[in-house]
């Protein structure tokens, strides 16, 4: 069979698993969707006083990206194309997963999952930039968007070689502006001064 046939429609399936929803709803008897921003993401769902589902939650997102990552390198071992393309493909199926009406989480997590899978040194880029801006800041948001907008630096840094296709580039270049633009209301509170910083006890109403 052939492997794109394969290795896109399974990583949207793994990568539309609602693991925020799920966790809340088995432990907390809870809809995440009517708490904090109603965003099914590790983020809100610690907000939400999960401390400990929400990093279930992040840990989760996080693997079962990769997951659907690595799946496509073993069907088909060298084809970057396709290795990127499954990345795209979970990050859609996280971010409009078909179990809830196509409304799901931002991709924060799951980004940092797949491209954990495609190179594990922009992940680490990725992922320092972003303990960087939110210990200075404590604003998860802006630390997810600058995260992700230090994607094509880091990948077109340590990807040189392998993103000279059409679906390579286009696919380093995706995943950061659809995170980006997911975080479109947390930007205008950025902006406007009305964003909630992680660890405050006030309005429990932004996640990242």
């Amino acid at each position: 069979m052939n492997p794109w046939l394969l290795s896109i429609p399974l990583a949207y399936l793994l990568g539309s698993i609602p693991f925020g929803y799920l966790l809340v709803r088995v432990f907390r008897h809870q809809d995440i969707r009517e708490t904090g921003s109603g965003n099914i993401g590790a983020t809100n769902v610690a907000r939400s006083g999960a401390k400990g589902l929400g990093l279930a939650t992040l840990l989760l997102d996080l693997t079962k990206a990769y997951a659907a990552v690595t799946l496509a390198q073993h069907l088909a071992p060298g084809d970057f194309d396709l290795a990127v393309a499954a990345a795209v493909a979970a990050i859609l199926g996280h971010v409009y997963p078909v179990w809830l009406g196509f409304r799901g989480g931002k991709g924060v997590a799951s980004a940092l999952g797949v491209f954990l899978a495609l190179n594990w040194q922009t992940a680490v880029g990725i992922l320092a930039v972003f303990l960087i801006v939110v210990t200075l800041t404590r604003f998860v948001s802006l630390a997810s968007i600058l995260g992700a907008a230090s994607v094509p630096l880091f990948g077109f840094g340590f990807h040189f070689v392998e993103l000279r296709t059409p679906i390579a580039i286009g696919g380093f270049l995706f995943i950061p502006l659809l995170v980006i633009l997911k975080h479109h209301a947390n930007i205008t509170r950025l902006i406007s001064g009305t964003e909630s910083r992680f660890g405050s006890s006030k309005s429990r109403k932004v996640a990242a």
